[in-house]
């Protein structure tokens, strides 16, 4: 990086972060820097096979990618944060992915100061669930998607909502794609606001149908260890708001 950016070596920083995809570390409190080894490749592909069973037993067909190496899925994060930007979403500003020694590196802007999005203060910030599902429809009216979509991947930052961490998804699938996303939207937004609040953020953009098809994928969504959410008590309130907006 120091030869790279033409820079004395600097301060370089380990996060302590969950690191099965990848090594993370921040150099000189200015960029946030991704290595991926070939370890970190097949992890990821063992991950998206099991996302791909899930996929299967809510019904549809697997829509997760998986890549052959550390450079083609650094490349994808880099790609992928580009694609959301353009269209207005806050992003960590995407800088450039390269290989050295067999390993992939993507760079980002260093973003100092944030919270996840389950450190979101209900009270003062609900606000802020409405502009999640409102940057989802975004995505997803581009003909994008999130997929990986969980508090961690959502950061607070100044009132803002910034995405990180998108991951790879067949577009052939949009229809169970665009369920996935909106399913696990409401799922990392449930323990902080309560079922009946994150489906009355989720209607802002979507409707009773759309939260009705997102339900079919929150059982696979709930066994995922990166998501905790009342399962159930989505369902049922996602049923009632759909039987209380049929005519009469």
């Amino acid at each position: 990086m120091a030869d790279r950016y033409d820079r004395e070596a600097g301060e370089t920083r380990f996060l302590d972060a969950d690191n099965w995809l990848s090594t993370p570390l921040v150099i000189d409190e200015e960029l946030f820097v991704k290595v991926i080894s070939e370890q970190n490749t097949l992890i990821h592909a063992l991950f998206t096979t099991g996302r791909n069973l899930g996929a299967f037993s809510s019904g549809t067909a697997g829509f997760f990618e998986s890549f052959q190496t550390p450079v083609e899925m650094a490349h994808h994060e880099l790609e992928a944060t580009q694609e959301m930007q353009a269209l207005g979403l806050n992003t960590p500003v995407p800088k450039e992915a390269f290989e050295v020694d067999g390993y992939g590196v993507v760079v980002f802007e260093y973003l100092p100061e944030f919270r996840p999005l389950d450190d979101l203060d209900p009270d003062t910030e609900s606000h802020l669930a409405g502009e999640l599902f409102a940057a989802l429809t975004t995505l997803h009216d581009a003909g994008l998607a999130h997929g990986d979509l969980r508090a961690e991947n959502v950061l607070i930052r100044d009132d803002d909502l910034y995405f990180i961490d998108a991951t790879s998804v067949n577009s052939e699938a949009r229809a169970a794609i665009r369920s996935y996303d909106l399913a696990c939207g409401l799922a990392a937004l449930e323990p902080v606001l309560g079922a009946r609040e994150t489906v009355t953020a989720a209607l802002s953009s979507y409707s009773a149908d759309d939260l009705l098809e997102a339900a079919d994928f929150l059982d696979f969504v709930s066994i995922r260890p990166d998501h905790d959410f009342e399962a159930a008590g989505l369902k049922s309130e996602i049923e009632k708001t759909a039987t209380d907006s049929q005519p009469v």
